[in-house]
């Protein structure tokens, strides 16, 4: 009995807390620049032209500018800059390389070896691990841990945020045909949400 309303209780939470998180940031974008960019409005304008939401698209246009500046010479040269300067800051760096190490990684830009999904062997056992490819080229690993045959592959762990970067000879991974995303939700609900089910909802 007990553990029917345990797993039930579960399922519930993988499927409610996506979604909350989802609209909350939603929700806080939403806010966030009605509330900076929509005073800016107002002031700018008389009051009778300005309608609600006249921030939020105001946060869409300059997020679409900044999305086009960042394509220019000059941009990636100051963006350099400023990364050199966060680099120099303790704190600062550390947070600041995590996040942006990752949404490179989720970019679609960002083209790597097995479509980034791969499963790996574990052993003899015939057992095998969901991995995202993070590094292709060992000749960008340390000393050491630059063996050629190898790839450096990120094992998420399910429930959490969290996981572990692991050296994996070639020869014991192959290709998924499955995106970064449904990799992701995959392992973190530990195949409770398969992605099939995902997509068709």
């Amino acid at each position: 009995m007990w553990k029917l309303i345990n797993k039930n209780i579960l399922t519930g939470l993988i499927t409610l807390v996506p979604v909350i998180l989802t609209f909350y940031l939603l929700y806080w974008f939403v806010v966030t620049t009605e509330s900076f960019l929509g005073d800016g409005i107002r002031t700018s304008i008389s009051e009778e032209f300005y309608r609600p939401g006249m921030g939020v698209i105001a946060g869409l246009i300059v997020a679409f500018l900044v999305g086009l500046f960042m394509q220019t010479i000059i941009a990636q040269h100051l963006l350099a800059s400023i990364e050199r300067l966060l680099k120099r800051l303790p704190i600062v760096k550390s947070i600041y390389l995590s996040i942006r190490d990752l949404l490179d990684y989720f970019s679609s830009e960002k083209q790597k070896d097995f479509d980034q999904v791969v499963a790996i062997s574990w052993g003899d056992t015939g057992m095998q691990i969901i991995g995202l490819v993070t590094q292709a080229d060992m000749t960008q690993m340390p000393v050491g841990f630059d063996q050629k045959d190898s790839l450096l592959v990120y094992i998420p762990m399910s429930y959490g945020i969290g996981g572990f970067a692991v050296l994996v000879p070639r020869s014991a991974t192959k290709p998924l045909n499955m995106s970064m995303e449904d990799a992701m939700r995959f392992a973190l609900t530990a195949g409770v949400t398969s992605s099939t089910q995902a997509d068709e909802a």
